[in-house]
């Protein structure tokens, strides 16, 4: 019983960064299923099991908050659940560690430019509104959907910094559209697992205990998304990003750094990203406090 608590708990608090901030509920669960020693399979289809329901909850938050555009679900959605299915069946059978800190690299490029151009320049609004093309969004949706089931996470710290940074949707409407889109990722996946594990080390009662947690999470996560500032919400985003892949690199062979060094880039991160977050709140106030201002471009009225 103690056990579903702490995954209950750890359940809540996942899906609600990961519904403010479009990510991390696969990677944080994912984490401590292995860390109680489940099989990295396992482990990721207990999590695609319990994100069926989360998703589903979190989307119809989002979408009742006005933060969903059905447009980008469909583009980037359908592809990712193609690329989740065939990510589930390879990770049945075999290891994909040796992809992560490639890929680490590149989700970090794009963590530093998303937390920089929401820091110093808020909200881009050079493309905002322009359409996203379904030959960005399809290849994005596949390579996401297959890093999600193999990694048991990466949906979100895929496909959100690489929408944000192509600056034509607003920050809510990313995270909205990445976590309701994330359903379809989600049963695609768990139907792979299924086919190529069974039940096969997969605990459902944890499932359940990680979907209890997210359910009670996502109405909130949602409402929190659509009253954070694009600004400051661009800021946290970006900072999560470098934070969770410079700890994915520094915990590689590449590296393989030793935990002083490891806690003292952590603390380094922190304390920059509190900066940024600090400037871009002020910034923020600054630019709401003149009548005429723009926020980022935007009119200051507008949230």
């Amino acid at each position: 019983m103690k056990t579903l608590i702490v995954l209950a708990l750890a359940g809540l608090g996942a899906q609600l960064v990961d519904g403010s901030l479009g990510m991390a509920y696969g990677v944080t669960s994912t984490t401590l299923l292995l860390a109680v020693g489940t099989n990295p399979a396992a482990a990721s289809a207990t999590v695609h099991l319990a994100e069926i329901g989360t998703t589903l909850a979190s989307g119809a938050a989002h979408w009742r908050f006005g933060n969903v555009d059905w447009r980008v679900v469909a583009k980037i959605g359908i592809p990712g659940a193609a690329g989740a299915f065939a990510g589930a069946t390879v990770l049945s059978s075999l290891s994909t560690d040796v992809a992560k800190p490639v890929m680490a690299l590149i989700l970090l490029g794009l963590g530093l430019y998303v937390l920089g151009r929401f820091t110093f320049l808020g909200l881009p609004t050079g493309n905002l509104g322009k359409p996203l093309r379904k030959r960005f969004l399809s290849p994005l949706g596949v390579v996401a959907g297959f890093l999600d089931a193999t990694g048991g996470g990466g949906w979100g710290p895929v496909g959100t910094p690489a929408i944000l940074a192509s600056g034509r949707l607003e920050p809510r409407k990313v995270i909205g559209s990445i976590d309701t889109s994330e359903f379809l990722v989600a049963v695609a996946a768990s139907i792979g697992f299924l086919v190529g594990l069974g039940s096969q080390g997969i605990d459902y009662s944890w499932a359940v205990a990680l979907l209890v947690g997210g359910l009670i999470a996502a109405p909130i996560a949602a409402w929190l998304v659509r009253h954070v500032p694009p600004r400051i919400l661009g800021s946290a985003v970006g900072g999560l990003i470098v934070l969770t892949n410079v700890r994915t690199l520094l915990r590689s062979d590449w590296l393989g750094a030793g935990d002083a060094a490891q806690w003292a880039v952590y603390a380094l991160i922190y304390l920059l990203w509190a900066a940024a977050l600090a400037y871009s709140f002020k910034e923020h106030r600054r630019q709401s406090a003149q009548p005429s201002a723009t926020v980022a471009g935007v009119p200051a009225q507008v949230k």
